[in-house]
């Protein structure tokens, strides 16, 4: 942007001048980073179309899934997802889907689900607790995380080293331009109300960019809605990219009709 001279203005159109310059940054600013983002689902729908023609069954060994529980994913259906790879999911998510994977290290959900024996015939992992030392049949991270159950869960996928992760139902920010709870679960047990205030996801954040920035060989994919909150903290990572939610679902479905 040109410099301008001003001594040439008066008070008031330097004022005006001002105004006008700084919204042309912003919007230019906005221009770029539309433009970025589109560059970023152009080149993963070419990724994602020639992963159309191979098999099945050797994808399973190279994606994962791993789904928070933001609203943002209500509308995914996930039993074709674990046919197209391993599916780590969290907490409450049991009640309705049984993922290759849980991890729950809030204590109540862990009550809850010792409670159902759900870890008796599937895969648990949470963090060791005073609480529960003698429940039986689950999975212990040594050492503990210490992270929240999303994060965590993203941790144990890029562990077992898959070459895409898709990322799912990770919000960060709450409903109502942040104002209410985010979580699929809200008004059950164990969960917030759905009027109750958002829940801080500032650790969420930093849980995830350390995930992220430490495997900078696997290709993370965030799936969202076209108005899900996208935070600058993610907008630097190059291994990581954001798909909308329809894109997503129809790629999914095709994909299960091989």
């Amino acid at each position: 942007m040109v410099k301008l001279d001003k001594s040439k203005y008066t008070k008031s159109q330097w004022k005006v001048i001002k105004e006008n310059r700084r919204e042309q940054k912003r919007q230019d600013k906005e221009r770029r980073e539309n433009a970025k983002k589109q560059i970023q689902i152009d080149n993963l729908k070419e990724n994602l179309d020639k992963q159309d023609t191979v098999n099945l069954e050797e994808e399973r060994g190279k994606i994962a899934f791993v789904l928070g529980n933001g609203t943002s994913r209500k509308d995914i259906p996930l039993p074709p997802l674990k046919e197209i790879g391993k599916v780590y999911g969290c907490n409450a998510l049991y009640r309705s889907f049984r993922p290759d994977y849980l991890v729950a290290v809030d204590t109540k959900m862990i009550l809850e689900i010792n409670k159902a024996g759900y870890q008796k015939h599937n895969e648990v992992w949470t963090n060791p607790n005073r609480s529960y030392v003698k429940f039986k049949h689950f999975n212990y991270f040594n050492p503990s995380k210490g992270w929240s159950s999303g994060p965590t869960a993203l941790w144990l996928a890029s562990e077992h080293r898959y070459e895409t992760i898709y990322i799912l139902g990770f919000d960060y920010r709450g409903l109502q331009d942040g104002k209410r709870f985010n979580n699929i679960y809200a008004d059950t047990q164990n969960y917030k109300k759905s009027t109750d205030s958002a829940t801080f996801f500032g650790n969420w954040m930093r849980q995830t960019c350390s995930v992220v920035q430490s495997n900078p060989k696997i290709n993370y994919v965030r799936v969202i809605e076209d108005d899900t909150y996208i935070p600058k903290d993610l907008a630097k990572f190059k291994n990581l990219q954001h798909i909308n939610v329809r894109d997503f679902t129809k790629t999914i479905l095709e994909k299960t009709e091989i």
